[in-house]
């Protein structure tokens, strides 16, 4: 079976695609796709930090402490060793 395609109308976007295919030696479609989820990542809309702190409050499961879990990392340097 055939597999799906994109076709996307632009020469320019074809050009930077078959460039960067060619020198980091990959396919077209694998640039495509790393470029695409890079761009979802970085410009996705994320969860308003209100609605994941009631969810957090909403379902507790694993409460840790953080101040806990910080306070033990917080040890005095000891300086360098000579």
């Amino acid at each position: 079976m055939a597999e799906p395609q994109l076709s996307v109308r632009s020469a320019r976007a074809r050009d930077i695609a078959h460039r960067l295919a060619q020198r980091e030696k990959r396919t077209v479609a694998q640039i495509v796709e790393r470029a695409l989820e890079r761009y979802e990542a970085s410009e996705a809309p994320r969860e308003p930090a209100a609605e994941f702190y009631a969810r957090m409050r909403a379902d507790p499961g694993d409460d840790i402490d953080l101040m806990e879990i910080i306070n033990e990392a917080r040890k005095p340097h000891r300086g360098i060793d000579l």
